[in-house]
């Protein structure tokens, strides 16, 4: 599931989630080739197990642990910022696992978009808390919050599966991709819209129609846009879009993973609904604070799955530099410089 963003459903002016500056897309002649290297080398794996692609991701886990990586580097940052009361030692230790099942996350793309539907389905053992959102979504729909925890990309296909979802998504930077991208993405039943005006609206359509929308509420919305409030303790620029659906529609909150298990058996879902008093709050700083509060619990019950590599702190309030570049990011001040 994928992307973002206090509008009525019928605005017509982006919300600042789409007005920020959009990434710039790769318009160079090396791009086409760069696609259909990509796609063949994603279908070449794909020809493995999963335990195959899991050990060639643990292989390369142990590559990103071992040199100075940008994976590293904006790991050990986020580590540093988001786990002050661990130790170096301990710190040092989830780093490790963490690029190891990022390694993992990276390998089993290859399967989760290019193997058939159903055998990827397959690979789903358990499905913890499915009836009680099915249950929910009938009454008024449902919204389900997918952090970057796990194997978030299975939990879109499994979940879409299941019951009609809606979700947002970015279009890739190689526009050659985008096809294979959302191909492998609404195979298995899901429908993704693009992350601007039309798509938001979209997602308030199927709420209304009682559906089920997905966010990665994780994301920095960019530039500009979303608001500043502490994810971890550290100030992080976060959308605002799942306050603004909250306060229109009386769905049901859920945060959804997909639990990678030991030994490449497989997969656990997760559907735990949300409850935090302050979800639904008018005042949307307030409703932003208490989503992040329910991502940081969910994300600390298995650590070492989250995606500590994403540059999550790039954006900095005024005054603080990005710690990714000049220093260590602390979670009192912001960042500490080097």
């Amino acid at each position: 599931m994928s992307t973002e963003p206090s509008l009525p459903p019928d605005a017509a002016e982006p919300p600042a989630q789409t007005r920020a500056a959009k990434p710039a897309k790769d318009h160079s002649y090396s791009a086409p080739l760069r696609a259909a290297l990509g796609q063949f080398a994603l279908r070449t794996a794909a020809r493995g197990s999963l335990a195959t692609l899991h050990a060639f991701g643990r292989a390369a886990g142990r590559v990103l642990a071992s040199w100075p990586t940008r994976e590293r580097l904006a790991t050990r940052v986020n580590l540093a910022a988001c786990f002050p009361e661990l130790d170096a030692a301990a710190r040092a230790e989830l780093e490790r696992a963490s690029l190891l099942e990022t390694g993992c996350t990276m390998a089993e793309l290859a399967a989760l978009w290019c193997w058939p539907g159903a055998r990827v389905l397959e690979l789903v053992r358990e499905a913890r808390g499915l009836e009680a959102l099915d249950a929910a979504r009938r009454e008024h729909g449902a919204l389900l919050l997918t952090p970057h925890l796990g194997a978030w990309e299975l939990a879109g296909l499994f979940t879409g599966s299941r019951m009609p979802l809606t979700a947002l998504y970015k279009a890739p930077r190689i526009r050659e991709m985008e096809a294979f991208y959302t191909q492998g993405r609404e195979r298995c039943g899901a429908r993704l819209v693009p992350a601007d005006v039309g798509g938001v609206r979209a997602l308030h359509r199927a709420l209304r129609a009682r559906e089920v929308v997905g966010v990665l509420p994780d994301q920095d919305p960019g530039r500009g846009s979303g608001i500043f409030v502490p994810f971890f303790g550290v100030p992080a620029n976060t959308t605002t879009l799942v306050a603004k659906l909250l306060q229109k529609h009386p769905c049901p909150l859920f945060l959804v993973w997909c639990e990678r298990l030991p030994l490449s058996a497989g997969f656990r879902m997760h559907y735990v609904v949300a409850r935090g008093d302050d979800l639904r709050s008018p005042d949307t700083e307030v409703a932003v604070r208490a989503m992040n509060r329910e991502l940081e619990a969910l994300i600390r019950s298995a650590p070492s799955q989250y995606l500590w590599s994403y540059k999550r702190f790039r954006n900095r309030p005024v005054g603080l530099r990005d710690p990714y570049r000049h220093g260590v990011a602390d979670s009192t001040i912001g960042v500490r410089q080097a």
